[in-house]
């Protein structure tokens, strides 16, 4: 469904501004002049355009001079809204949460806004050190206001994160207390600055052509210690939490009749039954060692969370599709969602 609106700098008393953000914020301007749709239109363009309630909204970050598309699922009025992050693709390829689960259909009588910006591949949804992107700027200090205002939304939140935004869900909900009632983690490894996840971030960019310097500096500094989950345990005090991950062992949802890939040709599931061993495999296993350990420093700080760690599972969107459902008890009841 598509709207047409623009909201101007009258939303300026609606933003929300930090006055020890990094960068100069102001309201971005929000737009339903979306670009047309056409054959060459990503697919994620194409299925909310026919969507019977989701819709696009352009979006515009001051921080970071770029547009950013966003795919937004509407609520009632004075709903809360989820803010539902891609992993390392960012929406920008084909590997992300509309293409890949029912995520506009399950959400679609939820009574909950959700908002997923289709951008930021391999950013980690963070500020980064040389400049070039602004991400946490953006989804807390420049977005939130004027799109909310637009939406009629509550003023309640949460933020869910898989793979590589699996770790800035956690991140952003520390850096901003308060600011998101709840908030999930799929599949992701909190302690950044550890050797093994230095090494997991490092080889996540440089997937993407990017350099983890660029990023947060010299390994091991201040901004990998800040960006750091593990370490930041505490601010998650008040925060409700839901964290899943896999064992690294294929399960019935990585078999080619199995429940997820049963819909799909037989060369496409063949396909992904292979990715799945040869590369969500190990993925998975270094994120479940993550995931173990940020379960016990936060157990060790007394922080309460709701942890599903699977005997089997890869690092692959059957297994998240099951956590939309599985983490949605924990975030409506954390929004006040009645379900």
């Amino acid at each position: 469904m598509r709207l047409r609106l623009a909201l101007c700098s009258a939303l300026a008393a609606a933003s929300l501004v930090c006055a020890s953000a990094p960068h100069v914020t102001a309201t971005p301007i929000i737009s339903t002049a979306i670009p047309s749709i056409t054959e060459e239109s990503p697919q994620w363009r194409k299925d909310v355009d026919k969507h019977a309630t989701a819709y696009e909204l352009t979006t515009y970050s001051p921080a970071m001079d770029r547009e950013v598309p966003v795919a937004v699922i509407p609520g009632p009025p004075g709903a809360p809204t989820l803010y539902l992050l891609n992993g390392a693709d960012g929406g920008e390829n084909r590997a992300h949460w509309i293409e890949n689960t029912d995520v506009l259909d399950f959400y679609a009588d939820k009574g909950v806004n959700v908002v997923i910006p289709m951008a930021g591949a391999f950013s980690y949804y963070t500020d980064w050190a040389d400049g070039s992107q602004a991400w946490e700027t953006f989804l807390t200090k420049e977005l939130p206001g004027p799109l909310e205002a637009h939406l009629g939304a509550g003023d309640r939140r949460a933020i869910m994160g898989v793979s590589m935004s699996a770790t800035s869900a956690l991140t952003l909900a520390q850096h901003n207390p308060g600011f998101y009632q709840a908030a999930a983690s799929l599949s992701g490894c909190a302690q950044t600055s550890s050797p093994l996840g230095m090494a997991a971030i490092a080889t996540t960019l440089r997937n993407g052509a990017k350099d983890p310097v660029a990023m947060w500096g010299p390994y091991g500094s201040a901004a990998w210690r800040y960006n750091d989950a593990h370490l930041g345990a505490p601010a998650l005090r008040g925060t409700a939490l839901y964290i899943s991950n896999g064992s690294g062992l294929q399960g019935a949802i990585d078999q080619v009749g199995g429940p997820y890939l049963r819909g799909k040709t037989h060369a496409q599931a063949s396909a992904s039954h292979i990715n799945t061993s040869v590369v969500g495999g190990p993925i998975e296993m270094v994120t479940n060692r993550c995931t173990h350990d940020l379960k016990a420093r936060l157990d060790a700080e007394g922080i309460p969370a709701t942890y599903v760690f699977r005997n089997t599972g890869t690092h692959s969107w059957g297994y998240w599709q099951e956590d939309l459902r599985g983490s949605w008890p924990v975030l409506s009841h954390a929004l006040g969602v009645k379900t």
